[in-house]
């Protein structure tokens, strides 16, 4: 297969972790005769200092041509200790979402067994713990009409949604469901909420066309408990985009750390693909970035395109990293690995078909399917 593939590093470590994730896409592609292009552009905080444009037009002609994209993470300290930046990194990655159709946004989290006692939680609290969360991405209060008083004491966001994009979200959800363990979780907050009575109204009459899936409903502050309590009831969750923005950044303590955690962003037409984690600028330059969710993205990327086993190979090549200890300092305090021997290990894992022994039961990332 061929794949023409953009690469927005973007800020702070973005450009570290997003280099190991070529190295091992181009091991991918070395070992299964596939040809995969790079092509690296220019967003977030870097490119306000070009162009003083987050999202330039080149970089979004870029992305809007490629069959995916590939994102690092973006943010700076300049920008995030100035309320008052009119122009901000943050911005440019919302457009893009907008611009690409990007409404669905998927990450699977699981609790690796290798790790479990490096989560805060109780071992016995979160083993076995596998869910995938669906956030609605391009409506909401994100997204919606903004105001600002002349004499700035008074502001207010406004949350919209129709019923359309919570239609086409619902769908996904339960798709996924009915190759998981048939259970969807509406979080919403519909007693208080019209926009949630609104997702919870059409929630319940698709779910009319899937009987095979159980559907239930959590208030999000419930959620959020249930999250630490016992996370292991959850297989898919739905929900809108602030709901989801907070509920899988807390499902990433399950993990033992958020440099494990993978994400893809969908639409019709177009896909990206990146680690939840930020640009953490303070890391920057040192080489301890934790490059497994970069990685963990690209295998996304791969199941995208339906080459099932060539992300399973990835994550079994994950797997055994961390099963023979090689990760960074944020899994393991005595580790010297630094976030390019990571990678590197990794990529020789995939080179050497004799050593990686692939579990077919593990064909599906997360078992979680990406349209």
């Amino acid at each position: 297969m061929k794949l023409n593939i953009a690469v927005l590093a973007g800020d702070g470590i973005g450009p570290e972790i997003t280099q190991q994730s070529i190295k091992v896409l181009k091991a991918i592609a070395e070992r299964f005769d596939h040809e995969f292009l790079f092509e690296e552009a220019v967003v977030g905080a870097s490119a306000i200092d070009l162009t003083e444009n987050p999202l330039p037009d080149a970089t979004l002609d870029l992305c809007k041509k490629s069959d995916a994209v590939l994102f690092g993470a973006i943010g700076d300290p300049k920008y995030d200790n100035n309320p008052a930046a009119k122009v901000r990194p943050e911005q440019g990655l919302l457009k893009l979402r907008k611009e690409l159709g990007l409404f669905a946004n998927i990450r699977p989290v699981r609790a690796f067994e290798r790790l479990l006692e490096h989560s805060p939680l109780r071992p016995d609290r979160i083993e076995g713990a596998d869910m995938v969360i669906y956030r609605e991405l391009t409506g909401g209060i994100y997204f919606g009409e903004k105001t600002l008083s002349e004499d700035e004491r008074e502001a207010s966001d406004l949350c919209v949604y129709t019923a359309e994009e919570i239609e086409r979200m619902t769908h996904l959800a339960f798709e996924a469901a009915q190759k998981r363990r048939n259970k969807v979780t509406l979080v919403d907050k519909a007693n208080v909420l019209e926009t949630s009575r609104l997702w919870r109204r059409t929630v319940k009459e698709i779910a009319k066309d899937y009987p095979d899936v159980e559907l239930d409903f959590l208030y999000v502050d419930n959620a959020a408990m249930q999250m630490i309590i016992n996370p292991k009831q959850f297989d898919v969750i739905l929900t809108e985009n602030m709901f989801g923005d907070i509920i899988s950044d807390e499902a990433s303590v399950i993990g033992g750390s958020i440099g494990l955690l993978a994400s893809a962003s969908v639409g019709k037409e177009h896909a990206l693909f990146e680690p939840i984690h930020g640009s953490y600028p303070q890391a920057a330059g040192k080489g301890i970035a934790n490059p497994i969710a970069s990685i963990l993205s690209a295998a996304m990327l791969l199941e995208h395109f339906n080459l099932l086993e060539e992300a399973a190979i990835i994550q079994a090549a994950v797997d055994k990293s961390l099963e023979m200890n090689i990760c960074t300092s944020d899994i393991n305090k005595e580790s010297s690995y630094s976030t390019e021997k990571v990678g590197t290990f990794i990529e020789g894992l995939i080179l050497d078909n004799e050593d990686l022994k692939i579990n077919g039961d593990n064909l599906s990332l997360g078992q979680a399917t990406i349209i």
